[in-house]
């Protein structure tokens, strides 16, 4: 039995394993992908970790990874079905039927980015097709981009991009977008973006990179970039009926990452909170680490 399995080895879990380790807990890590590092080694360069300007996402993820594994921290290849606690204990099954046991568990499985599904999505992801404006918008200073999109999230991007990019389209299905009245009235007052209402996407087209989209009218528009805002899906489906989840599926939890299960703490993009980014998620595995420790001291 572990002190602390921590499920997922994203940043946050690989932040949470080195702050484990040093604090002498018997960690592990359970990942179903074999030497997998989240979703940080999807994006083709990460501009905004402190002190690593310009990193492959691939290339950031495999030091941290490496960081980790230089500390000793052990990995278990798997994938979790079901998680109990019974008697103070947590039982862990894996889909191969494989039980582990732990004292606390830090969940960092994370959420994935929802897709439209179009031709050239899949294709173009990292030379032009983008999930998060933060992330990669400033390599698209004095250029032309498409976020598609019409919540709080796509106008929030629209909006952040405008300060970056020429010309920002912002294009919805419907007849109006869904986002909150203030966030809309500042889009629609931003003179660099152009709302493009009842209209959806058809094909993202580029040999190499991003240089177009179609949409289902027959309209074409030259972009640099596209940047996709329909929402995320937190990777949570184990945890129904175990631990307190919003409406969107999110882990409700704070800063300090305590939830409404003692002992199970939630990590990075999964957890409720406002800004999820590799920077943050590390954040969260340092946190989680020290409330696991609290909790771990308290039940002795």
């Amino acid at each position: 039995m572990y002190d602390v399995l921590i499920i997922g080895s994203g940043p946050a879990g690989l932040s949470a394993a080195i702050y484990a380790k040093r604090a002498n807990l018997d960690v592990r890590i359970l990942e179903k992908n074999m030497f997998g590092t989240g979703q940080v080694a999807e994006s083709s360069e990460v501009d905004n970790y402190l002190g690593l300007p310009h990193s492959n996402g691939f290339d950031l993820g495999d030091k941290f990874r490496k960081h980790a594994e230089g500390l000793g921290v052990e990995f278990i290849t798997g994938e979790a079905a079901g998680i109990v606690k019974e008697d103070g204990i947590f039982k862990i099954t894996l889909k191969n039927g494989e039980i582990l046991e732990s004292k606390t568990v830090i969940y960092g499985a994370g959420a994935t980015h929802r897709h439209l599904d179009v031709p050239g999505e899949n294709e173009l992801r990292g030379h032009g097709v983008s999930y998060c404006a933060t992330c990669d918008g400033g390599f698209y200073r004095g250029k032309t981009v498409a976020v598609f999109g019409g919540g709080d999230t796509a106008i929030n991007d629209a909006l952040y991009l405008s300060k970056l990019a020429s010309k920002v389209y912002i294009v919805h299905r419907r007849e109006e977008f869904r986002g909150s009245k203030q966030y809309v009235d500042k889009l629609m007052n931003t003179e660099n973006i152009e709302p493009v209402l009842s209209e959806e996407l058809k094909n993202i087209e580029g040999d190499t990179k991003v240089q177009s989209v179609l949409l289902k009218s027959g309209r074409k528009i030259e972009v640099d970039g596209v940047f996709i805002a329909v929402g995320m899906n937190p990777l949570t489906d184990i945890l129904q009926g175990t631990v307190d989840i919003d409406a969107s599926g999110y882990i409700i939890a704070g800063e300090d990452c305590v939830t409404s299960l003692p002992g199970f703490f939630a990590a990075g993009d999964v957890r409720t909170k406002k800004l999820r980014q590799v920077i943050t998620a590390a954040a969260d595995g340092a946190n989680a680490v020290d409330s696991a420790i609290d909790f771990l001291k308290n039940s002795r």
